[in-house]
């Protein structure tokens, strides 16, 4: 989902996940419990662990008592794994100690322990450098195509999310519109001119 600031992204975002109400019209989708959201809010958890925070994301499996099993501590394991952590020590970290960038691959790796159909992005890639916003997008995309999540990316990230997306839903400002097509076909139909009311493929002019 690409657009300029104040196009909506963000509102759209949190209404599919049931955060707030419609401003207007009608969406159908599945139960909440089905979908993992991740937002960019700058986030302090005091004395949680890095396997803490993970570990929120199998609550909807556990029982009463919030025990977990060998296997989701192997998929706590894998999700931090899979957003670039290799040491298995680092669930045993404050999550307060890490940077940004790290606390925002931690989020991203809790709504990949929740195991869920839909994951919802909200600019996952603004705290990350370079390696590591190719790393997580090329993750997705993995998880989209092999295992057949609906993934929606909320992104500032222009040149990456042309290369990596399968469709691009293209939001206009001032409720101009919304077009979804590939980013081929929109960059085609000079679509992103007319959403960001410049060429920002010859910002030289």
């Amino acid at each position: 989902m690409l657009g300029p600031n104040g196009c909506g992204k963000s509102t759209l975002l949190r209404t599919l996940a049931g955060l707030q109400p419609a401003l207007a019209g009608e969406f159908t989708h599945c139960d909440a419990k089905n979908i993992a959201l991740v937002l960019t809010e700058r986030l302090s958890m005091e004395n949680s662990t890095v396997h803490d925070v993970v570990a929120m994301g199998r609550y909807p499996y556990t029982s009463f008592l919030g025990g977990l099993t060998e296997n989701d501590e192997a998929i706590i394991e894998e999700a931090l794994r899979q957003v670039g952590f290799a040491d298995k020590t680092v669930g045993e970290t404050m999550f307060n100690a890490h940077s940004d960038g790290e606390k925002q691959r931690i989020l991203i790796a809790k709504a990949l322990a929740q195991q869920t159909p839909i994951i919802l992005l909200d600019e996952p890639t603004a705290h990350l450098d370079l390696p590591h916003r190719i790393l997580v997008l090329r993750l997705l995309r993995q998880l989209a195509h092999e295992q057949s999540k609906t993934v929606l990316i909320s992104t500032h990230e222009l040149d990456l999310a042309l290369a990596l997306s399968d469709r691009i839903l293209l939001m206009s400002p001032a409720g101009q519109g919304i077009q979804l097509d590939t980013p081929a076909a929109l960059k085609q139909a000079d679509a992103f001119t007319a959403a960001f009311g410049m060429d920002i493929f010859n910002p030289l002019g």
